[in-house]
């Protein structure tokens, strides 16, 4: 299954996103200048493609992952702003 979320934040869109795989769900939240998503994909990957992109971990939905802190985010993300220990919303805020 797979559910997509418009979600406001600062009067700007973020798209949410949860896909059901089986064991677990993938959950994802895209902003206009990166994303936040969790354990489920590879920060690495995102590393050498230079996007600016955060990992949270225990998360089953978009409502989890806004209450979820940061756990690891690649150098792009550093740059905006973003570090280990924030909030994600408060990093989604950075990606507007």
């Amino acid at each position: 299954m797979f559910t997509e979320k418009k979600i406001k934040l600062k009067n700007k869109d973020i798209t949410g996103i949860e896909i059901n795989l089986h064991n677990a769900n993938l959950v994802l939240a895209i902003g206009s200048r990166g994303y936040i998503c969790c354990g489920y994909l590879n920060l690495d990957t995102a590393e050498k493609l230079k996007d600016a992109a955060c990992i949270v971990v225990g998360v089953k939905t978009i409502e989890d992952l806004f209450a979820a802190n940061i756990v690891k985010c690649t150098q792009q993300a550093e740059a905006l702003g973003i570090k280990n220990g924030i909030n994600a919303r408060e990093a989604l805020e950075k990606y507007l």
